[in-house]
């Protein structure tokens, strides 16, 4: 089964090229899509933070990898599976960050610690709500994610 999935918006940034790290301070204005209404955003100034959902456009199909690799291609770190990261070059292309919200004004949404480059499409947004995030318990990753993620944001 095929399913299309038509971008809401894109992304405007400083950031032309993929980069690994320093995300944190990355300020991104989300253009919504002329075909999408101004209502559809309506009341989402009421949270600090969005759930954003995109497509890792600029990866080539050559390039998705579907088994085992080294996070970053790092040696240092142990083979693990695609779904174990959070790498771009994944089966379906679709990544997702919380961001912290900054503005909104007409048909851009102004975010802050968006790791998306330049014009990656956005497919989806939606409101980060404490209820849906899993502070309640304990977080437990390997160390080796720990370390990779030391300097991204």
């Amino acid at each position: 089964m095929d399913i299309l999935i038509k971008p809401i918006a894109y992304v405007s940034n400083q950031i032309k090229k993929r980069k690994d790290d320093n995300w944190k301070n990355v300020v991104s204005i989300i253009k919504l899509n002329k075909d999408i209404p101004t209502s559809s955003i309506s009341g989402l100034e009421k949270f600090s933070h969005l759930e954003v959902v995109f497509y890792f456009n600029k990866v080539r199909n050559s390039d998705i990898n579907f088994g085992l690799r080294h996070p970053r291609n790092n040696t240092n770190y142990p083979k693990t599976g695609i779904f174990s990261q959070r790498a771009s070059k994944r089966p379906n292309l679709i990544g997702v960050t919380i961001v912290k919200l900054l503005d909104i004004g007409n048909r851009n949404i102004t975010v802050k610690g968006l790791d998306a480059i330049d014009g990656t499409p956005v497919i989806d947004l939606k409101p980060v709500m404490k209820e849906f995030l899993p502070l309640r318990k304990e977080i437990r990753q390997p160390l080796w994610a720990k370390e990779l993620m030391k300097q991204y944001w």
